[in-house]
């Protein structure tokens, strides 16, 4: 009987142990449409959590091909199937998570400001329900400090961006009041989706010394399109992330959505193994900004860069 009985207790310590070691985890990616610094993002999130979980993490990527609706239909299917966490990659695709659950915890990346895409006010830095992320804004005063020592003679900037992307309406109106105090006119110009940005992009060109672009989606899927207008029209564009400005723009601030995603797929660690609580992790942001440029436009429209500037890679 003893025997019998130590038998069976090793029996089931090592099933306990193969329960243990055989817990695994579904994560659902919804990103809003392919684009170079969403896709980064993304991988880097993937990487930083198969490098920690391995074989026990699994991915179910979709892409919403820029359609808000796609997103939630995205989501609901993720919620059906009940994962383990979501990753929202961009902000249509945090809002239609959020409307989809409020129980599966949700991570957000590529998202410029979480108060105003869920309309949170007296924000706090955590979002107190079941939401956290990382943020990809980069610091617009400095954005703005850069226009005004690449283009210190212009006098009227264009404000282009995709009417239907609040964070985008977020960061021109921050950084409208930073391109006043340097003396700069501003002006917005704003596209509903990707069918009116080369009109809306030319009456920038009209109207505009310089312009500058946000870190937009829409934008960011159409840089051929926008520079097909602004190269002829010989004017410059400052981009609010590396993507766009390598596809129409001649400089940028910019932070590497690569380690954005990583540093996101390091929160969803904390939330899966260690139990964090989603609801309490203050939202992150990328810790190093770069200035960059964009050799082959600078060359073709005259502008010179500052040493300090870095070339982005082809």
């Amino acid at each position: 009987m003893k025997k019998l009985l130590a038998i069976l207790i090793v029996a089931a310590l090592c099933l306990g142990v193969a329960a243990v070691a055989e817990e695994t985890y579904t994560v659902g990616v919804c990103q809003l449409v392919q684009h170079p610094a969403l896709d980064a993002a993304t991988q880097g999130f993937q990487d930083a959590l198969t490098e920690k979980l391995g074989d026990a993490v699994s991915f179910d990527v979709q892409n919403a091909s820029g359609d808000s609706n796609t997103c939630s239909t995205i989501v609901n299917a993720f919620v059906s199937d009940n994962v383990n966490l979501i990753l929202a990659n961009a902000t249509p695709a945090l809002q239609a998570a959020v409307a989809a659950t409020g129980d599966i915890p949700i991570l957000g990346t590529s998202v410029t400001d979480y108060a105003t895409a869920l309309d949170i006010d007296n924000w706090t830095g955590a979002t107190g329900i079941n939401v956290s992320g990382t943020s990809d804004l980069a610091p617009l005063d400095q954005q703005a400090a850069m226009l005004g020592e690449l283009f210190p003679d212009a006098r009227t900037v264009g404000l282009l961006y995709c009417s239907a992307e609040p964070n985008s309406k977020y960061q021109v109106d921050v950084i409208t009041g930073y391109l006043t105090e340097l003396g700069y006119e501003t002006v917005e110009y704003t596209f509903a989706d990707s069918n009116d940005v080369a009109s809306v992009a030319q009456s920038a060109c009209d109207g505009s010394d310089v312009i500058y672009i946000p870190t937009d989606n829409t934008a960011a899927s159409c840089t051929e399109a926008i520079r097909n207008v602004v190269e002829p029209a010989m004017k410059p564009v400052i981009a609010g992330e590396e993507g766009i400005c390598k596809g129409c723009g001649v400089a940028t601030l910019s932070i590497s959505y690569y380690d954005l995603g990583y540093a996101t797929g390091e929160m969803a660690y904390e939330v899966l193994a260690n139990g964090a609580d989603v609801a309490t992790l203050d939202i992150a942001f990328a810790p190093n900004v770069t200035k960059e440029y964009n050799a082959e436009l600078c060359e073709l429209l005259g502008v010179t860069v500052p040493e300090d500037y870095v070339a982005i890679a082809e």
